[in-house]
């Protein structure tokens, strides 16, 4: 009987709906996905994470289901062609869900009263849960298809500066940097600049390039474009690319001197400088900041280095002491140890590893931290360029702890993990890590 009813109240409630639009005259405004210059339409996500917001969400038809960042959190968000109902000043305004357009449906009696203020209320509350902790996302570019050409996954790195092997004096660098870029709306606009910043991000492979593009976008609660090349048809494509990307973002080309060498995408070289100073870059490049990583940058055409394009240089070596030191902080908990003495001996010997070929080897021990530095010891005494062997096994061994098993095979190790993550060294300089602003508002910033 229970069914029933309630089946009969919610038939019910349809056909007085119906009833009630026949005397009504509604007007209809809509909102899509991106402009008529393809470019995103921001209203659209202010209005899609008010809809989300809205408790009438649970009241409706049908509706989606996923699973929160937090543990047991469940979330509800629309569906395509779903209908939901949100009050306002007395007006009733109704929202239909359809393919990449949200639909506004108001009596037309109402309109004039109430249209603005709730447009203007849609702004406050997204400009509320913005100021908050934001759910990141990651986007990927993906063969053109009806779909659009970006496709997002929750960005949950945890990387942080407070992680990045990196001297301190530089990461306040940076940091100070990007805070200065954050409050630089004005300063920018004042110059007729678009507000974006750039940095080049080169060095081996494996020394935390990619953990620190993670760091930034964390410490500015941006979200993360990731450009694949590979996937881009010319240079037409990738402008089109960038058009698509928002404010308030992280746009990334990884490993792009080898694009750039090997000619391994369509995309030209002009088309790469176009991208990164173009007339379309500094007109939607809005506070964004564009990272470009390299191995090394001695080849590289100048062109793409020089002031505008690329604003800061930043220099990501092989692991030295200092760095060695976060990294047994960060895996294992040290701050100090008996054997750090003799790993700092070793580093100034000139011998050296990747910080990930280090992390690896701390992660495989992390159970024994003793055991995972000696393992760290000998892979750098094995492995590290062919220098600093003249330390010799016997210190190890004579600290008076058993050797384990990534102790005495930790050439063998980092020769596996190599083979498993791809890892490879490139030779390095050495030189501690450089942070150049390329006389590019250095005043202002």
């Amino acid at each position: 009987v229970i069914l029933i009813k309630t089946g009969f109240i919610f038939t019910f409630k349809r056909k007085w709906r119906c009833i009630k639009d026949c005397f009504h005259v509604y007007q209809f405004f809509k909102v899509p996905e991106f402009s008529e210059s393809m470019q995103r339409n921001q209203l659209y996500y202010k209005v899609l994470l008010y809809l989300h917001s809205l408790a009438s969400l649970e009241d409706s038809d049908f509706t989606n289901l996923f699973a929160g960042r937090k543990p047991n959190e469940i979330l509800l968000r629309l569906d395509t062609n779903q209908i939901i109902e949100d009050d306002f000043l007395g007006a009733k305004m109704y929202w239909i869900n359809q393919d990449k357009t949200l639909v506004l449906k108001i009596r037309k009696s109402d309109k004039r009263r109430v249209l603005q203020p709730y447009l203007q209320h849609i702004h406050t509350v997204f400009d509320e849960f913005d100021g908050r902790k934001r759910e990141l996302k990651l986007y990927m570019n993906v063969v053109d298809d009806q779909k659009g050409r970006w496709r997002s996954v929750p960005f949950k790195h945890p990387s942080t500066f407070e992680t990045t092997a990196m001297e301190s004096d530089l990461k306040i660098k940076v940091k100070s940097d990007l805070e200065s870029f954050l409050r630089a709306k004005q300063y920018y606009h004042k110059l007729g600049r678009a507000w974006k910043r750039s940095y080049l991000l080169y060095g081996p492979s494996g020394t935390g390039k990619s953990s620190f593009v993670a760091a930034v976008a964390n410490f500015l609660s941006y979200d993360v474009y990731d450009i694949d090349l590979t996937k881009v048809s010319d240079d037409s494509d990738l402008k089109f690319l960038l058009l698509q990307t928002t404010a308030k973002s992280v746009v990334v080309i990884e490993d792009l001197d080898r694009y750039l060498s090997e000619k391994s995408t369509a995309v030209s070289s002009s088309g790469i400088l176009n991208f990164m100073d173009g007339i379309l870059s500094s007109s939607c490049g809005e506070e964004r900041v564009m990272v470009y990583t390299m191995n090394g940058k001695d080849h590289v055409d100048p062109a793409i280095l020089r002031p505008g394009r690329i604003d800061v240089h930043i220099h990501f070596p092989l692991c030295d002491f200092t760095a060695f030191k976060t990294l047994a902080n960060s895996y294992l908990g040290l701050k100090d140890h008996k054997l750090f003495p003799q790993v700092e001996e070793i580093f100034q010997n000139g011998s050296s590893l990747s910080p990930a070929e280090i992390g690896e080897l701390m992660i495989a021990n992390r159970g024994s931290p003793s055991r995972a530095l000696k393992s760290v010891i000998n892979a750098l005494q094995t492995e590290g360029d062919g220098k600093g062997g003249r330390c010799g096994r016997k210190a190890v061994e004579e600290s008076g702890e058993p050797s384990g098993v990534f102790c005495t095979e930790g050439a063998n190790a980092v020769k596996e993990f190599k083979k498993l993550y791809g890892l490879f060294r490139v030779k390095s300089n050495r030189k501690s890590p450089s942070f150049n602003l390329d006389n590019d508002l250095k005043s202002g910033l």
